[in-house]
């Protein structure tokens, strides 16, 4: 019953998206019925030729050469209204994929950190790709078959009860058999191609991440682990595909069985009914060839609905992602900070990524403008989760932040990302330029300002000597570039916009010491005036901080310059001594 209601909400959901192409679905009926419609006054015409053909001598040329023209004008017009529906079919279903993954992406946009950071890459990507493919192909046979078949039945239900009734009623007692065995393939179906898809999207997570981490895979002697995981994976999508399969593969003796049962009967029912002068020959030649038509729609729709199942478990996933709940909405009276200055308080703040497992509680730190606030701590005490918390990629679960006395929750994300400038040890670049990914906080720099932020993050000289400078293309991982010139470009991203507080999480961890002296000196000057938050494992990077938070299990511990909290002697000085320990 649930996997029922499943398929039927998915259903309803796949109409809602095709609502909007009505009138090409209308064409798209209007067409099939002239297809069917046509294709089935074939056989009137083929019987009415072969009782023209009486005997030996007996043949009336005239009116055959009359029946063949008209045969022939029937084909082309069939053609042509084929070719129409076809058409129509591919415009909705391509349109209606494009809908649901403008639809999908729009939700990704908007979904909170969470989501992204509680499922893989892949899996979201192969929902997005390789779901919406899959969903697309059920549709375009849905479309092109099942509407050409039901009306198919109903057309040639039509003509054989215009030419005897008697042998009509044969084909309809047999037909059941038909709908049986499509009814027992779409309950089998659905399940098998739902797991399917969802052991697809996890192969397709494991090559994703495989593939995009293969020097730490190769670093670590990993590579048989992920051939093992990858043979489980690959035995649990055969196991699957191979029932989806039987059951799909089925349909087609199954209902060509029917099919011959059905010939039969009307063969044998027909001949006794001609031999008694009920029809003509030409007649029963007609009602053989739409007992076989009768029947071969109940084949093409045991596949479709096979399909269709496929389509509607790969739907069911897509659908499940547009449906997530997306991240806190920002407030209609959400103000929108034009001239920020810089002050950051967070008061009593506590956050868990688990509820179960608390992280940060009842944290009170205040940040004025111009002041450098250092933040260390051993891993997993909760400095880079305050970062998130300042840029709200999270919300607090209790407490408050503010930014000049007002709670970022009644701000728009835009503009309090837009007051933060980030340089985090994970780099991001895009596909692009050395240029365009300089200028992606201040897409209307000068060339001037993008030369003068590049040296003041070191990174002129070494963009001068790519092939084309700064407009030598790079990849998104960089490409060619080291991972100490990829953090120089965000460097220089940040040292362009110059934004009135900053955020550095490890921010030089793969530059050389002696380029990391210079760009310290640069993030002094361009520190003065604004709120900067500095996470550091290396203490001695945070010696000039005007405060330093010392944290673990969420808590700040102590407080102080570095002077102060080494004449301590308590945790921090412990930290940062152990750095020189042998």
């Amino acid at each position: 019953m649930k996997k029922t209601n499943v398929s039927t909400s998915n259903v309803k959901k796949v109409l809602s998206y095709l609502k909007p192409y009505r009138l090409l679905l209308l064409l798209s009926l209007t067409f099939a019925a002239a297809t069917a419609l046509l294709t089935l006054y074939l056989p009137i015409l083929i019987g009415n030729a072969v009782d023209l053909i009486v005997g030996p001598g007996q043949v009336d040329f005239a009116g055959i050469w009359t029946l063949l023209k008209k045969m022939a004008v029937i084909i082309i017009l069939t053609s042509i209204a084929q070719w129409l529906m076809n058409l129509c079919n591919n415009t909705v279903t391509y349109r209606t994929v494009r809908d649901i993954r403008l639809a999908a992406f729009d939700r990704i946009q908007i979904l909170p950190l969470k989501y992204i950071d509680g499922h893989s890459y892949g899996d979201v990507v192969s929902r997005v790709i390789n779901d919406v493919d899959q969903f697309a192909d059920g549709l375009l046979m849905g479309f092109t078959q099942l509407f050409t078949g039901v009306i198919t039945i109903l057309g040639t239900f039509g003509f054989m009860l215009s030419i005897n009734w008697k042998i009509t009623l044969v084909v309809v007692l047999l037909t059941p058999i038909s709908l049986f065995v499509a009814g027992f393939i779409a309950k089998n179906t659905f399940s098998m191609f739902k797991l399917q898809s969802e052991t697809r999207g996890e192969q397709t997570s494991l090559i994703d991440e495989v593939i995009g981490n293969q020097k730490v895979v190769q670093a670590f002697g990993q590579e048989d682990e992920m051939l093992t995981r990858f043979d489980e994976i690959n035995e649990r999508l055969k196991k699957y595909s191979l029932r989806a399969i039987f059951f799909s593969s089925i349909t087609n003796p199954s209902t060509r069985f029917v099919n011959n049962l059905v010939y039969a009967g009307v063969g044998i029912v027909g001949a006794i009914v001609a031999l008694g002068g009920g029809i003509s020959v030409g007649q029963l030649s007609s009602f053989l060839s739409y007992a076989n038509q009768f029947t071969k729609p109940f084949n093409e729709i045991s596949g479709v609905v096979t399909e269709l199942q496929n389509a509607l478990a790969c739907a069911g996933r897509v659908f499940d992602l547009i449906e997530e709940t997306p991240q806190v909405p920002e407030d209609a009276d959400a103000v929108e900070l034009t001239d920020i200055q810089g002050e950051v308080t967070l008061t009593d703040v506590s956050f868990s990524y688990v509820p179960e497992k608390p992280l940060i509680e009842k944290l009170n730190v205040t940040a004025v403008p111009g002041q450098r606030v250092a933040i260390v701590g051993p891993t997993g005490c909760g400095k880079t989760t305050l970062i998130n918390l300042l840029m709200r990629f999270y919300d607090v679960n209790e407490g408050s932040i503010q930014v000049d006395n007002t709670d970022i929750r009644h701000m728009t994300r835009g503009s309090l990302r837009t007051g933060y400038g980030m340089v985090l040890q994970d780099t991001w670049l895009r596909a692009g330029t050395i240029r365009d990914n300089i200028i992606m906080g201040k897409p209307d720099a000068t060339e001037d300002e993008i030369i003068a932020a590049a040296k003041a993050a070191h990174a002129h000289s070494f963009i001068r000597r790519l092939p084309k400078g700064y407009d030598t293309v790079i990849t998104e991982d960089g490409g060619q570039l080291s991972q100490g010139q990829k953090q120089l470009l965000c460097i220089a991203r940040v040292m362009l916009c110059l934004p009135p507080m900053l955020i550095l999480d490890e921010a030089t961890s793969s530059i050389d010491t002696r380029t990391e002296l210079k760009i310290q000196e640069a993030f002094g000057r361009m520190m003065e005036g604004r709120t900067s938050f500095i996470v550091a494992h290396r203490l001695s990077t945070i010696r000039e901080a005007d405060i330093i938070l010392v944290m673990k299990d969420g808590n700040i511990i102590e407080q102080g310059n570095h002077q102060t909290l080494l004449e301590k002697g308590g945790f921090y000085a412990n930290l940062y001594n152990s750095q020189f320990s042998v």
